[in-house]
């Protein structure tokens, strides 16, 4: 059905439009309509009407109608697929970039019609405001990916964008300033957290400190996972935020799945937990002793927020005056004692479930470096004497 109307543009001239209803997109099931405006006369409107209604008889209605079809719309259609592909968490994080940079900057253009200049333009801005852009610039080339295979463009602009250098490295963890503890440095924060009331804080911060597992994988942690006969912690999942609640994960890698020894302190530690955990839900009408139980729970027995760890440790440093350190700081701190205690590079790269012996090779240079400042120091003390 459609309808052909006059208006007043607003040079107060009289002109002619179209509204049509198209039928039922194809690729997204829903109606369509389009809008056609700027005629001089009824009879121009008519016949640009009647050139459409033909073209779609004769092409199909996507493929008339894309010409006129925004980016935004084409993402859309992608993230459907895309959702499909990655973990819960991963897609939250790609949504986010999508509305938060991405379709502000691109959304309202016709993806036929965004030049190489306009993507390129939009990366430059994206540099100076996250440090994932260029990221950002493959998710731009991904939607194209699926236009292109979805014979709604034939193009990419983002393929041929030059990527925008980073103003500043950004580097490790472990070489920011205050980023980990030396091993005095590590005994005066678990003596002042050890401390803290809430028993499961003190076995979060020692299984942070001693295993050097990631805050996600500490947070997904069962009790099933504890081999308290073997005197082992077995990694196989992680914790995550999805789109709505928290979620727990598998691994990104198949490093990441691993077994680590406990020592008999840290093992007490978790003994004495579990018993209050037991104690403590029973009197608020949770029974704790179930299969798959959590480590570390809310009051409810949900799992905690990776967010709230970082008020565990903020309030141990604040309260104690001690040195700055991330809770992702404990694991570079637990590598780089390994490598002063003597522990092999091997032993590290599976001990901390890296994919990559690089990783573990940055930590074991910052380490080495450290040794030859120590020698030096030893020398010059030795001459003076």
């Amino acid at each position: 059905m459609a309808s052909i109307t006059k208006y007043t543009k607003k040079d107060g001239s009289a002109a002619y439009k179209f509204q049509a209803y198209l039928g039922i997109d194809p690729m997204t099931g829903k109606p369509k309509k389009t809008t056609r405006s700027g005629f001089k006369t009824k009879k121009e409107a008519d016949l640009a009407l009647s050139r459409l209604m033909l073209d779609i008889d004769k092409n199909g209605l996507s493929k008339t109608d894309n010409d006129n079809i925004t980016f935004k719309e084409v993402y859309e259609l992608w993230v459907d697929q895309y959702r499909h592909t990655v973990k819960e968490n991963t897609l939250r994080m790609t949504k986010y970039y999508f509305n938060d940079y991405i379709l502000p900057s691109l959304g309202k253009y016709r993806i036929n019609n965004i030049t190489v200049a306009q993507v390129q333009k939009a990366v430059n801005k994206w540099a100076g405001q996250v440090g994932m852009y260029k990221l950002m610039n493959s998710y731009v080339s991904m939607v194209y990916r699926f236009a292109n295979n979805s014979g709604i463009s034939n193009i990419d602009p983002a393929k041929k964008v030059i990527i925008p250098k980073k103003k500043k490295k950004v580097k490790a963890q472990y070489e920011q300033e205050d980023g980990f503890y030396t091993r005095d440095e590590l005994r005066t924060f678990m003596d002042c957290a050890s401390k803290v009331k809430d028993l499961k804080k003190v076995v979060f911060f020692r299984l942070a400190a001693y295993t050097g597992a990631r805050k996600s994988e500490i947070l997904a942690l069962n009790w099933t996972d504890i081999d308290f006969t073997r005197k082992q912690l077995h990694i196989n999942k992680t914790l995550a935020i999805g789109l709505k609640k928290v979620i727990v994960n598998t691994p990104k890698t198949e490093a990441s799945i691993r077994s680590i020894s406990l020592d008999d302190e840290t093992l007490a530690l978790l003994k004495r937990w579990r018993k209050d955990q037991l104690e403590k839900y029973l009197k608020l009408g949770i029974n704790t002793n179930r299969p798959n139980q959590p480590i570390f729970t809310t009051y409810r027995n949900t799992h905690i927020r990776p967010s709230a760890v970082f008020y565990w440790l903020r309030d141990v440093l604040q309260k104690n005056d001690l040195k700055k350190i991330t809770v992702h700081g404990f694991r570079h701190t637990h590598a780089s004692l390994l490598f002063e205690a003597g522990a092999s590079l091997q032993e590290v790269k599976e001990r901390l479930g890296h994919a990559n012996i690089k990783t573990t090779m940055d930590i074991y240079t910052h380490v080495t470096e450290k040794t030859k400042e120590e020698t030096a120091d030893k020398f010059l003390k030795f001459m003076e004497n």
